[in-house]
């Protein structure tokens, strides 16, 4: 399949679409979605005709229906489409999250001074903001945990900048 060009609206629309039905498990309505990214539900109804026009979306009818998204829309947004994703514990001013991270990126190795890392996780970070004291892990495989500050957030793609200040995984003699 082609790469599908989408507007920022559009791909925000789409996360947030994501973000809502695997947090329910059900179709999402026009109304939480329109709530959730607040705008007017009768454009976003718009908008949600165009997405599922580019296969991105299906649309349930009925009383519990609403919005769910298709493997093509987590292919757009290059998502892995999880059923039993193991949860990393992100703990931000000693608050702990269950989040699922799809994806951690360190973008400066070679830098002799600093470390950064890029984490993308499967829900929205609203609540998260610049200069937040975050921790990240242990991850399910490598027991990775990152401690920093974030230095940037990206609602739209569910992704954070984190300045490093501690990185930590046991080593281990798997046998």
């Amino acid at each position: 399949m082609n790469q599908i060009d989408l507007t920022s609206r559009q791909r925000k629309t789409l996360m947030t679409l994501i973000n809502e039905f695997q947090g329910a498990d059900s179709p999402v309505t026009a109304k939480q979605l329109a709530t959730t990214l607040d705008r007017d539900a009768g454009t976003l109804r718009n908008q949600m005709q165009a997405l599922t026009s580019l296969g991105l979306v299906e649309g349930i009818p009925g009383p519990k229906g609403g919005y769910k998204p298709t493997a093509s829309a987590y292919k757009a947004l290059d998502r892995d489409q999880l059923d039993d994703a193991e949860t990393v514990v992100l703990a931000r001013n000693f608050d702990r999250i269950d989040a699922t991270v799809d994806e951690i990126e360190f973008t400066n190795v070679h830098h002799p001074e600093s470390c950064r890392a890029r984490v993308r996780f499967q829900q929205s970070l609203r609540d998260l903001s610049e200069g937040d004291e975050i921790v990240i892990g242990p991850t399910p495989v490598s027991s990775l945990v990152l401690a920093g500050v974030v230095v940037a957030v990206d609602d739209s793609m569910n992704k954070v900048i984190i300045d490093i200040a501690k990185l930590e995984a046991p080593l281990r003699d798997d046998d």
